[in-house]
């Protein structure tokens, strides 16, 4: 998940809180650790965020998915051809290229927060919740501009990002990305036989 540096103190914060919950899950996200990844002073956290970890969290988990559904509209700007299958080619590609080129440590910040902490922490299950649902609506939008009937186009957008979870996952328990090439390769034709063709 390599993005633009970002600016301001604050949002270097949120950044790097999502990196370390990416790598090491919300226990690696302690307030020392992330004003060490950014570079801030330690008292710059309980200024910006006087919620605590629970606050930086969460809003690592918000910057989280806005990125994910920012990146879809950047996928299709990139395909030469946009259909469904290449799309979501392209989403579990921006994921093996990561991982064969700097290996298997990084995961879904969204998907390591609502491991560690959705069942105890009510606002965290809030944060997660609507990542997951601002992803899963940029792909479901995506599908339906390329003439995917809307409710099969929502239905499709969560089979997209729970395969992608699932194979991330089995790609970092294997350090191999086959399951991530394999859902590509095994759902493309499907998502491409839900386009309904004029005439």
């Amino acid at each position: 998940m390599t993005v633009p540096p970002v600016r301001g103190p604050r949002e270097r914060m949120v950044f790097s809180a999502a990196q370390l919950i990416r790598r090491g899950g919300v226990a690696a996200a302690g307030m020392r650790e992330v004003a060490a990844h950014a570079g801030a002073p330690r008292g710059s956290l309980q200024h910006y965020f006087p919620g605590g970890k629970e606050q930086l969290v969460n809003e690592a988990v918000g910057w989280a998915g806005r990125y994910a559904a920012r990146r879809v509209s950047r996928f299709l700007a990139a395909l030469p051809e946009p259909t469904p299958g290449a799309l979501f080619a392209a989403m579990v590609r921006q994921w093996t290229q990561e991982y064969e080129a700097a290996g298997f440590e990084g995961g879904c910040p969204v998907a390591a927060a609502t491991v560690d902490c959705a069942q105890s922490t009510a606002s965290t299950r809030e944060a997660v919740t609507a990542a997951f649902e601002g992803w899963t609506g940029a792909v479901a939008d995506a599908l339906t501009d390329m003439g995917v009937p809307r409710g099969r186009a929502d239905s499709l957008a969560t089979l997209m990002i729970s395969s992608l979870e699932g194979a991330i996952l089995m790609a970092r328990a294997r350090h191999d990305v086959r399951p991530l090439t394999t859902v590509s390769a095994e759902l493309g034709p499907l998502l491409d036989a839900a386009v309904q063709r004029d005439g």
